[in-house]
C-alpha cells in the first residue's frame, strides 16, 4: 500500500508543470539570456488568452516535420473567422547551427508573416517548465480561457490534424 501511494505521489510531482489538456500551463517569462521575442522584448505565456492560439514549439532541426499541418493551417485563414492566434517558439538550445544563423531566418520569417508571434526559448525554458517534448516538433492549442485543448510532440498524423482543426473551430 505504501509502495502505491509513493508511486501516485511520484507521479503527481512529475507532473505537477507538465502541460495537460484543460489545464493552464505554468506562466512562463521568456526575456534576457533566456531569449524573447524575435522583435525584442520579452515572451509572457500569460497572453495565451483572449484568442485561440496555436503554438509551434520547435527545434530548428526539425522545422520541417509539421509543414503539411502548418500550410494547411495557412489555408484555413482563422485570422479572418475570429479571434485566432500563431505563436513560433523556436528551441534554440536544441540545435548545433549558430544562433546568428537562425535568428537572420527568424526576423525574415517575422517579416513575412508579420501577425505570427516569433520567440526565442535560448535554454530550453518549456521543456524544462513545461515538459515540451525536446529535439522535436510539438503543436500546442490553447482556449480563449488559456487552457491547453491539444498537445503533440512529433508528426501530426491525419488524425491529429482533423482533431486539432475541430477543436479550433469549436473554441474560435
Amino acid at each position: 500500500m505504501k509502495l502505491r501511494l509513493s508511486l501516485i505521489v511520484l507521479f503527481t510531482a512529475l507532473n505537477l508543470y507538465a502541460i495537460t489538456i484543460g489545464e493552464k500551463p505554468k506562466e512562463l517569462l521568456l526575456s534576457g539570456k533566456d531569449g524573447g521575442l524575435v522583435k525584442g522584448g520579452a515572451w509572457d505565456s500569460s497572453m495565451l488568452r483572449d484568442k485561440v492560439y496555436v503554438m509551434f514549439y520547435v527545434d530548428p532541426d526539425k522545422k520541417d516535420v509539421n509543414e503539411a499541418f502548418s500550410q494547411a493551417l495557412k489555408k484555413k485563414d482563422y485570422r479572418s473567422k475570429g479571434a485566432f492566434g500563431s505563436i513560433a517558439i523556436v528551441n534554440m538550445a536544441a540545435t548545433w547551427k549558430p544562433n546568428f544563423a537562425i535568428n537572420m531566418i527568424l526576423k525574415g520569417k517575422q517579416k513575412e508573416f508579420p501577425k505570427t508571434i516569433y520567440v526565442k526559448d535560448n535554454n530550453k525554458i518549456l521543456v524544462k517548465e513545461w515538459k515540451l517534448g525536446d529535439d522535436a516538433s510539438n503543436i500546442v492549442i490553447f482556449n480563449k480561457k488559456g487552457e491547453v485543448i491539444f498537445y503533440k510532440s512529433g508528426k501530426m498524423e491525419k488524425n491529429d490534424t482533423q482533431k486539432a482543426f475541430q477543436l479550433i473551430e469549436e473554441n474560435i
